[in-house]
């Protein structure tokens, strides 16, 4: 694709096959072993909290959609007049398409970029917080009290009759 200057669908086809195998570890490999009955009973004691932060985000997504708060899309923002003729061909600059991608992707569309990047990381750690076992049997490393040990009570030598 690079050889054809189709870097766009190049960098297209890295970002979606990485990504394919970054889902297919996180939900696949760490999933195995999720058990149901754990999250059952634990399902109402967080309907409070879950269903704040809901609100919350439904609040903020309201606010994002109307139109006066979206950067970028109002003409008069950019100081054009709707019945303003402009001539396009004298504002282009010869750049690459990736070049072009990134200005636009990091100026116009900034906070869509970062929202989706914060949007993917919530899912991430949600992934991981749900598949991480808290239980009896599971083994910990207690970093503390391993500095406090005294080794000359740990290692002893033991004689043989």
């Amino acid at each position: 694709m690079i050889l054809l200057n189709a870097d766009f669908f190049a960098m297209i086809f890295l970002v979606v096959y990485v990504g394919a195998i970054a889902v297919l570890f996180l939900f696949v490999v760490m999933m195995l072993n999720i058990k149901i009955t754990e999250i059952s009973e634990n399902t109402l004691r967080y309907l409070p909290v879950g269903s704040l932060v809901g609100l919350i985000f439904l609040v903020e997504i309201v606010l994002v959609i109307q139109n006066d708060l979206i950067p970028g899309v109002s003409l008069a923002s950019h100081g054009l007049d709707i019945d303003t003729y402009v001539v396009w061909t004298s504002k282009i600059e010869p750049l690459s398409n990736i070049a072009a991608l990134g200005q636009v992707m990091y100026t116009l569309y900034f906070y869509y970029f970062l929202m989706g990047g914060c949007i993917l990381l919530v899912a991430m750690i949600g992934a991981i917080v749900l598949t991480l076992h808290k239980g009896i049997l599971t083994k910990r490393q207690d970093a503390i009290e391993q500095n406090y040990i005294d080794f000359q009570k740990t290692v002893y030598l033991v004689k043989k009759a």
